[in-house]
């Protein structure tokens, strides 16, 4: 009799768990549709402007000043690549800007690593204070160093060299630094004991353990610095002058200034593309690595 009266009883709680359950999943369905389709929203807001100026290199120039704006050209006009090529020489723009890029993220990497570890990982008297000193760097901008800087190099003889923009990476970053020792920090200090041990020395730690491990954290701070120096104008603008050093930064202010009746936006914007392409390959080829470094650096002090 008991079985028969709570028999019908757990069939209805049974049916309750599972149009429970089917509401759950009905809701964390569409929470998950929600969810992308905000991201997807916001990825397009963010990549809007991108998008046009590709949008523009592609146009003849009446189709700029239509309203309201076209984004798909018609007719599309790949020509402007090729016309500005001939307009000015962006191939010795963009091997200029190699020139002085490359050496200076390998000279950060470099001086920054050294640094870095010295400051995790090794204990001296003092090693607190100089590390506050080289965080406090950061404070200084670079208008005040600007001019004490120019004269400095000025008198080495380094202007129209590309040696102003790269030899100070081979002397740190203080932002570099602080990363690199955050993430040096989160490595276990057993294995550099068991090193110790085995009678490694603090360059051969380094070398063989600290680095090995910090590869994300190395292609974000050579990545940062790559970026950094590709898309600098300022630095460029003060120390060279002689239009076959120019990198690409400065080789489109002179294409700009080189249209005497108006702005040829579709010109501009095929040079702008050609400048950025470069740094999104890096970007795609390394994008695994890089926000893993993103995701861990700076998590332990």
């Amino acid at each position: 009799m008991t079985e028969a009266i709570t028999s019908p009883v757990s069939q209805v709680r049974t049916q309750k768990r599972a149009l429970g359950g089917g509401t759950y999943a009905l809701r964390h369905a569409l929470g998950r549709l929600l969810l992308y389709t905000s991201v997807g929203a916001m990825s397009l807001l963010f990549a809007a402007p991108l998008l046009w100026m590709i949008s523009t290199s592609l146009k003849d120039d009446p189709q700029v000043y239509v309203v309201p704006p076209i984004w798909i050209p018609n007719p599309s006009r790949p020509l402007n690549y090729v016309e500005i090529l001939t307009r000015r020489p962006m191939g010795l723009y963009f091997l200029n800007t190699l020139r002085y890029s490359i050496p200076s993220a390998i000279g950060v990497l470099l001086s920054c690593a050294l640094v870095a570890y010295s400051f995790a990982r090794m204990r001296w008297p003092g090693r607190d204070v100089l590390f506050f000193l080289c965080l406090a760097t950061m404070m200084i901008p670079f208008q005040v160093t600007m001019i004490p800087l120019y004269i400095t190099f000025k008198n080495l003889g380094w202007i129209n060299t590309y040696l102003p923009l790269v030899v100070p990476a081979f002397f740190g970053n203080a932002y570099y630094i602080f990363l690199l020792r955050q993430f040096f920090a989160t490595i276990p200090e057993e294995l550099s004991d068991a090193a110790r041990v085995d009678g490694c020395s603090d360059a051969r730690i380094l070398l063989r353990i600290i680095l090995p491990l910090s590869k994300p954290a190395l292609a974000v701070v050579g990545l940062f610095q790559f970026m950094g120096a590709w898309n600098d104008y300022l630095g460029p603008l003060i120390y060279l002058s002689r239009e076959e050093m120019f990198p690409l930064a400065l080789g489109l202010q002179s294409l700009r200034a080189s249209f005497q009746e108006k702005l040829v936006w579709p010109y501009m914007m095929a040079a702008s593309t050609m400048m950025i392409l470069p740094v999104i390959l890096i970007f795609f080829l390394t994008q695994r690595v890089f926000i893993e470094g993103i995701t861990v650096t700076g998590l332990k002090g």
